[in-house]
């Protein structure tokens, strides 16, 4: 029987995507996020999924800026599921190469979990992210009485971020499970 509990996925997007290169040295795109989203709520009414990211530099490499277009496209596609488009930064270094750094997408997510909890939006936020630096948005959320769940992988866990939330889950095993035939 479903609950009256009312969720909110949090995804950053940057973290999954470095979570799961690093654990299973895929891409993103090769997960069911409908089938993650089911897991992670849980039988709880689910209120929304946003997910944070920025687009890839279309100048730098087109072919690799389109699959991912088309990853952002079938995320939308899901039912209730926002894409959340931050700033990427082109960097250029030293020796002439560049690097790119997603910018924003930590700040957004941790502003829209703060002000869906004062406007009493959710019940649970349901953060999937290992990044410790959310803590003190999280400690914000929880003092207007609301829970946190944590939803990390192990290759990029915050020992600190666990230790707040009200309760965490491994997805090492649950997103192997998840994998796109």
């Amino acid at each position: 029987m479903p609950s009256t509990e009312r969720a909110a996925i949090f995804i950053d997007g940057s973290n999954f995507y470095h979570s799961v290169k690093g654990t299973f040295q895929i891409h993103d795109n090769q997960v069911d996020f409908a089938k993650l989203i089911e897991v992670l709520k849980n039988k709880r009414l689910l209120i929304g999924v946003y997910y944070y990211n920025a687009p890839l530099d279309r100048g730098y490499n087109f072919e690799i800026y389109r699959k991912q277009q088309k990853f952002f496209s079938e995320l939308r596609k899901i039912p209730g599921f926002h894409v959340v488009l931050c700033d990427m930064r082109k960097i250029k270094k030293p020796d002439g190469k560049f690097e790119f750094a997603v910018k924003g997408d930590d700040i957004y997510l941790a502003t829209d979990m703060l002000s869906f909890a004062y406007e009493n939006v959710y019940d649970t936020a349901i953060l999937v992210s290992g990044d410790g630096d959310f803590v003190p948005a999280i400690k914000k959320v929880q003092k207007l009485g609301k829970k946190v769940e944590n939803a990390y992988f192990s290759v990029s866990r915050s020992d600190f971020l666990r230790s707040v939330c009200d309760s965490s889950v491994l997805l090492d095993e649950i997103v192997k499970n998840l994998m796109k035939k």
